[in-house]
């Protein structure tokens, strides 16, 4: 189950979450190959995905792990380790990946950038993205595994997403053919739920395996950031131009 669309129609193009898709494609094809150049994906995500332990220093110098086909990612204390949580954001492991990170913020992005205009968006998107960075980072501190992907960030636009528009409807599709219409605060609070499932039994795995992945929660940090900070970044002329057009009482007490 995904969402395709929403019925939430906008003022102004998305200029922002356009620019922000072709930089995560553009990247994914100059400089990870597009997945058809195993070594440029390889080193791409070695060099500039985001290890916890390179950060915080807790991971042993030199430790290796392996990427497949004779290739390791080995822990350094290289000065680019600095800005992985801001280079991890644009980068992808695979077209699986990539397209699922594009199609959610396709579907959710325009609406938030339309009440936030496109520099104030991207600031946002950022800042939700470097939130998820943050709190993996937490929960991982000794973490050797590199972590790459937009989904922190577009965690932030869908938390943002419940807070301006929950009673706006998402087309849902089911595969293989059904489709299925359900307003967004019932999308996107399944959506946190399930990651919520999915990270809880992996808190008790820290104990005994610090170098485990608990990704997810950088979904979790991403969401609850962007449910947060929405509204410091709404424009308040935009925000009343909403109230002005009528929405419903459930959005009206939030804006």
């Amino acid at each position: 189950m995904f969402p395709i669309g929403d019925e939430n129609p906008t003022e102004n193009r998305p200029v922002m979450t356009w620019a922000i898709l072709a930089a995560m494609g553009l990247t994914w094809i100059f400089a990870q190959g597009g997945g058809a150049d195993g070594t440029a994906l390889i080193k791409s995500v070695c060099e500039f995905g985001l290890v916890p332990g390179e950060i915080t220093r807790l991971a042993p110098l030199g430790q290796a792990i392996p990427m497949g086909a004779g290739w390791a990612c080995l822990v350094d204390r290289s000065a680019e380790n600095w800005i992985t949580p801001l280079s991890s954001i644009f980068l992808h492991g695979s077209w699986g990946h990539l397209l699922g990170n594009a199609l959610f913020l396709w579907v959710f992005g325009d609406n938030v950038e339309d009440l936030m205009g496109p520099r104030r968006f991207l600031a946002f998107y950022l800042v939700c993205g470097l939130a998820a960075a943050a709190l993996h980072v937490v929960l991982q501190p000794a973490s050797p595994i590199p972590t790459v992907g937009a989904s922190g960030a577009i965690s932030g636009i869908m938390g943002g997403y419940l807070i301006l528009f929950p009673r706006h409807r998402v087309r849902m599709y089911f595969p293989p053919i059904f489709f299925f219409h359900f307003p967004a605060w019932l999308v996107l609070l399944w959506w946190f739920g399930v990651q919520l499932l999915a990270g809880l039994p992996q808190l008790s795995m820290l104990r005994t395996d610090p170098s485990g992945g608990v990704a997810v929660w950088a979904h979790v940090g991403g969401f609850v950031a962007g449910v947060l900070l929405v509204r410091r970044f709404a424009l308040p002329d935009r925000l009343q131009r909403r109230l002005a057009r009528g929405v419903g009482r459930i959005e009206r007490a939030y804006l």
